[in-house]
């Protein structure tokens, strides 16, 4: 765009919407897969019973699995199916099993 807010041609129209469409399209391939969070472990072991269940962490952005120490504990936290967790970016304790 020139400073008189006209277009030279246009080239430079067609690359402003080429970047816009490439913008759209870039944006809604990095969603992330929808985190379910459960009050008990019980609920989500059936919302995923193929998975495992793991207690995540809300506050530090971490997960804990079963038989660590942390696992259900605190107030910000939550059980969630393990691949759900992995997959909105949440990364695994790096404390050792119980």
């Amino acid at each position: 765009m020139l400073r008189n807010g006209s277009w030279r041609g246009f080239g430079g129209l067609a690359l402003a919407g080429a970047g816009m469409v490439l913008g759209a399209g870039w944006a809604a391939e990095a969603s992330a897969t929808p985190l379910t969070p459960f009050r008990y472990e019980a609920q989500a072991q059936r919302h995923c019973p193929g998975d495992k269940v793991v207690w995540l962490d809300f506050k530090k952005g971490v997960y804990y699995r079963k038989g660590q120490k942390l696992y259900g504990q605190g107030f910000d936290g939550s059980f969630v199916c393990q691949t759900e967790a992995r997959d909105s970016l949440y990364r695994r304790s790096p404390f050792g099993l119980r």
